[in-house]
């Protein structure tokens, strides 16, 4: 066996820490990983992770711990993969393109986006325009309830297709996801697919990402309860994902009228999920409504579509991350 492939994970928050252990279960990868607010946590006592694939982990830490995303000079041993793990929360500072540029080695370096929305690609490709970059859809159910502590409930289950790159053959591109996909199923407790086409993926996920989210933030409601509130917010639902499925068949991505309602199911009426924009409004934390809202709904106005449902919402979560973004300085000041 040859050296292991080096990996720097940015973000150990729920999906990310479940990513970096999925990847370090394979003997082929040593994982980095680089930490920002539970970084003494982590580094004192590790993470207690409860997990539905990989059971009750005490302690738990990948190869490498760090606080900054580590330089990379030229000549030195390059990173194989970069996996940002990371919420896209507006926050008016340095993109996460450019937080992670020192680690980037052009050319070799293969970047692997975990994150949820649409277009988070781009800032990545302008960025970084000789690099492949991996687009993942992660359907894993895993949050970090506390520094450190990490509850993963659902299946760690990955698309990873590639982000199309013109500067780039596509076959390389094919091979580098493929091969990427053979490394995270490795220990056959996660489920990877390679996606041929990963923006279809995207979009059905936004379906549920785009409606339900966004109106369970601005609920303070949990899904079950979303959805025994009545028919005027199942209104809402409905229009708010015809919507999203008129924008995605507007750009060639197809999707049956029963898809809604599949993705309703997904949620019983007698559960109590929380999903991510709700969670995080209750910390009082910036909402990820940019990507999940904002970009399909830019993605109409410009195809002139009608979205009147999606707007609101957008609207709605907008005021929700200006008041809690205006919490979070009163904090730290």
């Amino acid at each position: 066996m040859g050296p292991r492939l080096k990996v720097l994970l940015v973000g150990g928050g729920g999906i990310g820490v479940i990513a970096a252990l999925s990847l370090e279960a394979n003997a082929q990868v040593n994982v980095t990983i680089a930490l920002r607010s539970n970084y003494s946590t982590v580094v004192e006592k590790g993470y207690d992770i409860t997990s539905c694939d990989h059971g009750e982990l005490k302690g738990w830490r990948p190869a490498q711990v760090t606080n900054h995303v580590p330089v990379v000079s030229p000549g030195e041993i390059p990173f194989d993969y970069i996996v940002v793990a990371t919420k896209n929360v507006p926050s008016g500072g340095v993109s996460m393109a450019d937080i992670i540029s020192p680690a980037v080695t052009p050319e070799t370096t293969t970047l692997v986006l975990i994150q949820n929305g649409l277009n988070v690609e781009k800032p990545y490709s302008a960025r970084f325009p000789q690099n492949v970059i991996l687009s993942g859809v992660s359907y894993a159910g895993s949050q970090e309830v506390q520094h450190g502590t990490i509850f993963h409930g659902s299946h760690d289950s990955l698309e990873i297709g590639a982000f199309r790159n013109c500067n780039i053959q596509n076959a390389r591109e094919m091979a580098v996801a493929k091969h990427f996909v053979s490394l995270y199923a490795a220990s056959g407790k996660a489920s990877c697919q390679f996606a041929p086409d990963v923006q279809h993926d995207r979009w059905r996920k936004l379906v549920y990402n785009a409606t339900i989210n966004p109106l369970c933030a601005i609920t303070g409601l949990d899904t079950g309860s979303l959805r025994r509130s009545g028919p005027f917010v199942s209104k809402i639902l409905e229009d708010g994902m015809a919507e999203i499925i008129a924008v995605a068949a507007a750009t060639g991505h197809i999707f049956p009228k029963a898809l809604s309602q599949e993705l309703l199911d997904l949620d019983p009426m007698e559960g109590r999920f929380e999903p991510s924009m709700l969670q995080d409004s209750k910390k009082g934390n910036p909402i990820e409504y940019e990507y999940l809202v904002g970009e399909p709904l830019r993605e109409g106005i410009r195809m002139s579509i009608p979205m009147p449902t999606i707007s609101v919402l957008y609207a709605l979560c907008e005021a929700i991350h200006f008041k809690n973004g205006a919490k979070s300085s009163k904090i730290k000041r």
